[in-house]
């Protein structure tokens, strides 16, 4: 089911703005204003130019082959769809925040989610979203402005969505606000040792050829941060684990064009607009000297913070009070010899 027909459906899961108009007007209204506060000189706070990501994410899905750069999304989605079959229970009303074209979707069933809600600032990508068996509602929202009621979804779900948002810990209690109590949030985010080949390789080559650097690599968040911005937006039982995805292409330009065809070209106010040649051809070079492998390939590193956290109930369980225990860990040790004695 498309955006425009959920205009005329489900609309009381949808909170209304301030003109009174549902998710598509709610949804353009937040981008402009969004756009308005974001301006170059505001970085410092707003450090990402959402209106161009959408523009980018919008361009990669209209691209002749879209599906020939999912692979990494492809790949996280279904490490995000494990962890929700991990959670032996159903849930009846599900959101995928930052779905693209259906990345985490496409792996889940009826057992595990019984309808889905669907959410992307780039119309373009929900167009293209992927089969799947679940009842699904397509919404063109943006992640920082999340059109629902609280207390609505007993799961929410993201995947490689949220390094782009420019107020994470408002992005967070947003999450929060729309779970029921006693849902889950699972997502996924690139952590900061992502593409640090390609980092280090521009700004050696800046260095050299220019006499100075600029970012070129979005900033990402470090794992330290994360459980505590989770924390601090009200979720608890909270569990942070990081992983690495090494890609291995035939070179730095190849790297860089399976960037922009994933949607993840570098969408900071303080990016450099343009790259000299001749700074191209050193970065690669450079590329290729400090990381190519005895094939003639060089490998991409994409770090990943997979996360877990629960929105509150009294009913869930907590850890007992710190003293309360009436088994001291040292008598481990007497167990273990006594089992060795009955042995003998």
């Amino acid at each position: 089911m498309r955006a425009a027909a959920l205009l005329g459906g489900p609309s009381s899961l949808l909170r209304r703005a301030s003109s009174g108009c549902w998710c598509r007007r709610f949804w353009a209204a937040s981008g402009e204003a969004a756009a308005a506060s974001a301006s170059p000189g505001s970085g410092a706070r707003s450090p990402f130019d959402r209106q161009l990501k959408r523009k980018q994410k919008n361009w990669a899905a209209l691209q002749p082959e879209p599906a020939k750069y999912d692979y990494l999304r492809e790949e996280v989605g279904g490490r995000v769809a494990d962890r929700v079959y991990d959670i032996a229970r159903t849930f009846p009303l599900a959101l995928d925040v930052g779905c693209g074209s259906g990345y985490i979707a496409q792996y889940l069933n009826k057992e595990a989610v019984e309808k889905l809600f669907q959410v992307d600032m780039a119309e373009n990508a929900l167009k293209n979203t992927m089969e799947t068996e679940i009842p699904t509602v397509s919404v063109v929202a943006d992640e920082e402005f999340l059109p629902f009621k609280e207390d609505t979804f007993d799961l929410v779900v993201s995947s490689l969505s949220l390094h782009w948002v420019n107020d994470l810990p408002k992005a967070f209690r947003e999450i929060h606000q729309v779970l029921k109590p006693d849902g889950v949030f699972i997502g996924a985010m690139f952590g900061g040792e992502t593409l640090y080949e390609l980092r280090c390789s521009l700004q050696l080559a800046e260095l050299e050829r220019e006499g100075g650097f600029s970012p070129h690599i979005s900033p990402f968040t470090d794992v330290t941060d994360v459980g505590h911005l989770l924390g601090r937006a009200g979720f608890n039982t909270l569990t942070v684990d990081t992983d690495e995805i090494q890609v291995n292409y035939p070179g730095m330009f190849e790297v860089m064009e399976d960037l922009q065809g994933m949607g993840e070209s570098n969408c900071s106010w303080n990016r450099k607009p343009i790259l000299h040649r001749e700074t191209m051809l050193a970065a690669a070079a450079i590329y290729q000297e400090m990381y190519g492998s005895n094939d003639g390939s060089v490998p991409a590193t994409f770090q990943i913070y997979y996360m877990i956290g629960w929105k509150f109930q009294e009913s869930q369980a907590r850890p007992a009070q710190r003293g309360s225990a009436t088994v001291s860990l040292g008598d481990l040790a007497k167990i273990n010899a006594f089992i060795s004695g009955e042995k003998k």
